[in-house]
């Protein structure tokens, strides 16, 4: 009975059930709707219909479990119920097994295979020193997932448009544990590195393109390498509460070329509250360089941004992705109207704002380290995708087989022939 009791005193458990409703009532009241307004604008002979069907609607109510209408009812329940279970499993799993901080700042990893521990880096833990907040191992991790890991992982294609200042493509990959991974490249015409380094930088600005962002305060700053940490406050739609994030921020530069890094950091002077709910698992980082204008003059005036994100926002996972997925273009859009109105208010001899100012503070990069790094994560990645290809050879995808189960039983239940098969599998398996 305890172990009951502590299982649903996890504020996971609560907050999960909480945002499956949340997120099931707008749809849900939605039907409902729907519904009335169909039944009170229906034409007068349906009713002649319903009534020369009843008889035969009554044999449908009153017939038993597994007939009719009945049957699909209970098993889309059944499969419900089973999607629920497993969520909320791999949920209460993964934040059990979740390192506690250390003095010596190790880098945690996630809880799943292998595979997931290149996307471990973003929660690192906080060292005494700030410019150890964001590392050469973050680096290395985004080199990792916009260069080598582009062989070894599997991206599935979900956005490519244009507009004319502006191209754009998305991509995402989906870990067997673990937030969904985006990868996307955008290329702003007639716009230099430089600004659009900043413009990703500046808090100040930022609240007048994304809406999302209600909150903002740098915490620390270090003036030598430009490592910040900053707090934000993101406002999420009605049916989700809003969220919190401590993030360390810093920039490595290679000629014009920008390796900007930023993920979720452990902040002890800011503790974790009830509300708003902090997101500990974050990483979004980007690279920066100039590239050929597709006007097709030559000129390097255009500026391509590769960007990769992921997040645990304590969302269920296929929530997250329909809504990503229906306001990617949208964000996508309010993102380069946003740097244009930043281009034509960075006129010469304006002040820069101090996030501006920090965002020109960058660190050399060591090109040696960064090519044997990316070697070793590559070697890395094709040892785990080897494992994992052994893996999938002796798995068995349960969910396949519950499926099955489910359409066998519905189908074969009111037969003497299904009758009949079951009884002989049943003895089968008993005899085994």
């Amino acid at each position: 009975m305890d172990i009951f009791m502590d299982f649903f005193n996890k504020p996971s458990v609560t907050e999960t059930f909480v945002d499956v409703l949340l997120c099931a009532v707008p749809i849900w009241v939605a039907v409902m709707i729907g519904l009335l307004i169909g039944w009170s604008w229906r034409p007068r002979w349906t009713g002649l219909v319903y009534l020369g069907f009843r008889s035969k609607l009554r044999f449908l109510l009153t017939a038993p479990p597994g007939f009719g209408a009945r049957r699909i009812w209970l098993a889309f329940t059944a499969l419900s119920v089973f999607s629920v279970c497993r969520t909320l499993w791999s949920r209460l799993g993964s934040s059990s097994k979740k390192l506690s901080v250390s003095g010596s700042a190790p880098s945690s990893k996630p809880v799943g295979e292998e595979e997931e521990e290149s996307f471990s880096r973003a929660s690192d833990k906080i060292t005494d020193k700030e410019q150890d907040v964001v590392t050469e191992k973050d680096l290395e991790h985004l080199l990792y997932l916009l260069e080598a890991g582009n062989a070894n992982l599997e991206w599935q294609s979900m956005m490519d448009k244009s507009t004319p200042n502006m191209s754009y493509q998305a991509w995402r990959h989906e870990p067997e544990t673990g937030p969904v991974v985006y990868r996307s490249r955008t290329v702003f015409e007639d716009a230099t590195p430089d600004i659009v380094r900043d413009f990703f930088w500046d808090d100040e600005f930022r609240p007048k393109w994304d809406p999302m962002l209600a909150y903002f305060k740098t915490l620390e700053e270090d003036p030598k390498t430009g490592t910040t940490i900053v707090h934000w406050i993101k406002k999420f739609p009605f049916f989700c509460s809003d969220r919190e994030y401590i993030i360390g921020r810093r920039i490595w530069e290679s000629g014009k070329k920008y390796y900007a890094v930023t993920k979720g950091v452990p902040y002890q002077a800011l503790p974790k509250r009830d509300k708003p709910r902090r997101v500990e698992l974050y990483f979004s980082s980007w690279i920066i360089k100039a590239v050929e204008s597709r006007k097709g003059d030559g000129q390097m005036t255009a500026c391509e941004v590769s960007l990769v994100h992921y997040e645990d926002m304590g969302i269920p996972k296929d929530v997250a992705k329909l809504g990503v997925r229906h306001g990617m273009w949208g964000a996508v859009k309010k993102l380069n109207s946003g740097l244009r109105a930043y281009q034509s208010a960075r006129k010469p001899g304006t002040s820069l704002s101090r996030s501006a100012q920090i965002a020109s503070i960058t660190t050399k990069l060591n090109m040696d380290l960064v090519e044997t790094s990316v070697a070793e994560e590559e070697e890395r990645g094709r040892a785990v995708e080897n494992a994992r290809k052994q893996k999938d050879q002796f798995s068995v995808d349960w969910k396949w087989i519950v499926v099955g189960g489910v359409a066998l039983a519905c189908g074969l239940h009111s037969s003497a022939i299904g009758k009949a098969l079951m009884v002989g599998a049943g003895q089968r398996l008993a005899r085994r």
